[in-house]
This record gives structure tokens, C-alpha cells and sequence, in this order.
């Protein structure tokens, strides 16, 4: 491309001169097309590359979770509202996978960059931070939709969990997915060793998942515990896609859906913020 000297209006060096307002191969404006659809080529390719431990074992740590309660209280004809137990808990189980696997792709994403000291091919290419975290990201929501959507599959096999509204199902799906991979890219941000980040999915990310009404109805908890639960933003999403695919919701919809967007907003430029100060990225 020719660059210009913008006092004389003399070209520099030889090139080809391009239209005023256009733009480079590849990018479309200020965005690098080429390079982010690349990024999130190469997150997508990193779990498909070992689909076994990132697909399957969570399509079969889920179907195992379904076999223990039906065994335990499935046949007892238990009943949450006007739902068979299982059918309440089918879509509290997906999302459960959901979330947990689109942390997982983001956080061992830079975690592993970090500690093998190649966080620089992320930083190098000619990407903004913005055009990074969301290749980043990205990958990990994709994640988050395969995973849910195996689990889906399977479970039709065993439980009636045929979406109502896949309107709802695959917005909260979003929302969920986006909250936890931004959540994964922050963490290991953070983080500055293995044992730091499993402290973060151990002690934060699996009680949240498992304490927001995934096996029981949070109308079952007294007042305090209660109010508690209306403010786990876990809780809307677990919520939300139970009502998408049951009808069936303990809290409103509509608080949900836009408790989750605003969460999904503050963590985007949070995490936008640290990366263009190069939070732990840099020496």
C-alpha cells in the first residue's frame, strides 16, 4: 500500500493506491476479518481436536447425574409443580454442562499460553483487543452450544425434553455460554498457576452451578436463602432455559433475560479493560 507524505501529497514508496475510503484485503472497516475468523478457527479447532474429553465426557458425566436421581427419586413419581422430577431436572442438567465446558475453553485457553510462555502468539498478531477477546470468547460459546446440544440428543433417549420456545432456549443458551467464557477469559487473566485456576472452578464456578436450582426448585428455600438465589445470575440462566424448554420457571423471564445482558456487558469491558492493559499478560 503507498503511503503518502502528508505535507508534500508525494508518494514514499512504489504501491498501489487504493480507492479513498476503501480498504486492506481482509478487513471490513477497522475490523480484521481474515484474522479474527482465524483466532476463532484455531479455539474451535483446539477442543474439536480432542472431542472425547471435551464433548463426550460431559455427555456421559450428565447422563450419569440423570441415572442417579432417577434411580433415587425419578421412579418415586416425585413431582415440582406440575412437572415429573425429571423433566424439571433434564434442562438444569444441560445448562449445568453448558456452563462448565464454556469456562473450561476459554480459561485452559490462556492458561495454557501462559504458563507455556506462548501467550505471545496471542498478542502479536495484528489483532485489537477487541478483535482478540472476541475470538477468544467466541470459541468458547461454540463450545458451550456443542456441548448442550449433545447432551440435548442424548437425553431425548431417556427424558421428553422437546424445546416449547427455542426462541428462549437458545437466548438463554447465549447468554449463558457468553457469561461463563468471559468469565473463563478473566480467570485466567488472573490466574498465575493451575492450582489458582482449579481454586476458581472448584470454589466459585461448580458451587454456583450447583446451588441455583439445577435439582430443586428455589421455592423450596426459606425467605433469606431465597432472596440469595434471586441474585446468583446462575440461577436466570438454569431459569430461563427450563422455562424454554418446560414452560415451567421459578423467578420472571424478563428479569432474567436482561440481569443476564447487563452481567454480559460489565464483564465484556472489564475483561476488554485488562486486556488492553495487558492485566498479567505482559512482562
Amino acid at each position: 500500500m503507498r503511503r503518502v507524505n502528508q505535507n508534500m501529497q508525494q508518494p514514499m514508496e512504489p504501491g498501489i493506491d487504493l480507492p479513498e475510503g476503501g480498504s486492506t484485503f481482509g478487513t471490513f472497516g477497522d475490523i480484521n476479518i481474515i484474522g479474527l475468523w482465524t483466532l476463532y478457527c484455531k479455539e474451535v479447532w483446539r477442543f474439536l481436536k480432542v472431542v472425547t474429553q471435551t464433548v463426550m465426557a460431559p455427555v456421559i458425566t450428565t447422563l450419569i447425574f440423570l441415572a442417579i436421581f432417577t434411580l433415587a427419586l425419578g421412579r418415586a413419581g416425585r413431582m415440582v409443580g406440575d412437572l415429573p422430577f425429571l423433566e424439571f431436572l433434564a434442562p438444569g442438567l444441560i445448562m449445568m454442562a453448558i456452563v462448565q465446558n464454556a469456562f473450561a475453553n476459554t480459561s485452559s485457553s490462556i492458561m495454557i499460553a501462559k504458563v507455556q510462555g506462548n501467550i505471545v502468539d496471542y498478542l502479536m498478531p495484528p489483532l485489537s483487543p477487541g478483535e482478540l477477546l472476541f475470538g477468544v470468547v467466541a470459541g468458547g460459546v461454540t463450545r458451550g452450544f456443542l456441548v448442550g446440544t449433545v447432551v440435548w440428543a442424548a437425553m431425548l433417549l431417556f427424558v421428553d425434553v422437546m424445546p416449547q420456545s427455542w426462541i428462549l432456549v437458545i437466548a438463554f443458551t447465549l447468554l449463558a455460554s457468553l457469561m461463563l467464557s468471559l468469565l473463563g477469559f478473566l480467570a485466567a487473566l488472573w490466574a498465575e498457576k493451575f492450582d489458582q485456576m482449579a481454586a476458581v472452578t472448584n470454589f466459585v464456578i461448580t458451587p454456583l452451578s450447583f446451588l441455583s436450582g439445577t435439582f430443586y426448585s428455589i421455592q423450596q428455600l426459606p425467605g433469606a436463602f431465597h432472596a440469595i438465589a434471586l441474585a446468583n445470575p446462575f440461577f436466570y440462566m438454569i431459569d430461563g432455559v427450563r422455562y424454554g424448554f418446560t414452560g415451567h420457571s421459578d423467578g420472571s423471564i424478563a428479569v432474567g433475560l436482561v440481569f443476564l445482558a447487563l452481567v454480559n456487558l460489565g464483564l465484556w469491558f472489564f475483561a476488554l479493560r485488562l486486556l488492553r492493559l495487558g492485566y498479567r499478560l505482559k512482562a
